[in-house]
Order: C-alpha cells, then sequence, then structure tokens
C-alpha cells in the first residue's frame, strides 16, 4: 500500500502561484510514477501532470502547459506541482496518484493508489 498526503492548496487570487506537494509513504516512492488530475463538482477528474520513476519523463495537459510544473524529491518522497498564472478555471479539488508500472499515465484508471485531494481556489 502506498499512502499519498496533499498539501499546499488555498485561495489565491488569478495571476497568483501555488506550490502543491504530495508526501508518500508505505512503499519505495522512487519505484514510483506520480501523477496529478484535478476535479470539480459534477465533472470528471481531468488530468493535469505526470512525472515517471525516473524524473526524465513528465507530461502535461494542455490547458496547463507553460504555467504548471510537476517535479519530485525522492530523498523526501514527495511529489511537487508548481503552479503559475492561475486562471479561475484552474479552481478545483486536487489529487494526487501513483502508480508502480506506468502506462498511459494521462489516465486516471492507470493509478493504483490516490491522495484525499486538497482544494485550489482562484479568485478572479
Amino acid at each position: 500500500q502506498v499512502q499519498l498526503v496533499e498539501s499546499g492548496g488555498g485561495l489565491v487570487q488569478a495571476g497568483g502561484s501555488l506550490r502543491l506537494s504530495c508526501t508518500a509513504s508505505g512503499r519505495t516512492f522512487s519505484n514510483y510514477a506520480m501523477g496529478w488530475f484535478r476535479q470539480t463538482p459534477g465533472k470528471e477528474r481531468d488530468f493535469v501532470a505526470y512525472i515517471n520513476a525516473n524524473r526524465i519523463s513528465t507530461g502535461y495537459a494542455d490547458s496547463v502547459k507553460g504555467r504548471f510544473t510537476i517535479s519530485r524529491d525522492n530523498a523526501k518522497s514527495t511529489v511537487y506541482l508548481q503552479m503559475n498564472s492561475l486562471k479561475p478555471e484552474d479552481t478545483a479539488v486536487y489529487y494526487c496518484a501513483a502508480v508502480r508500472v506506468p502506462f498511459k499515465l494521462w489516465l486516471s484508471g492507470s493509478y493504483d493508489y490516490w491522495g484525499q485531494g486538497i482544494q485550489v481556489t482562484v479568485s478572479s
């Protein structure tokens, strides 16, 4: 089992920045690919970004490309999502996720473990 805990969410004005963190425990973090997803009420959970275990391969949704950056610190068992130039449409609950065998990491169904989610609200 892998336990994931997100932190760093909150309220920010449009144009501002936030950094989300997701700390893992329970297994060897460096063996897992990690992803960030987000969800608004009544909608499906959408892909935001992923990073492979090797920290070399990353991917982003078109809507966040150039504004968000995913990174990881394996020594701290933590994955980060730096969010810059935030827009009101970025408002959502953000979830981190982990999977041992990376495959189609832009799909929520590819992940085995999920955090509880954290609210990000961007005011206009």
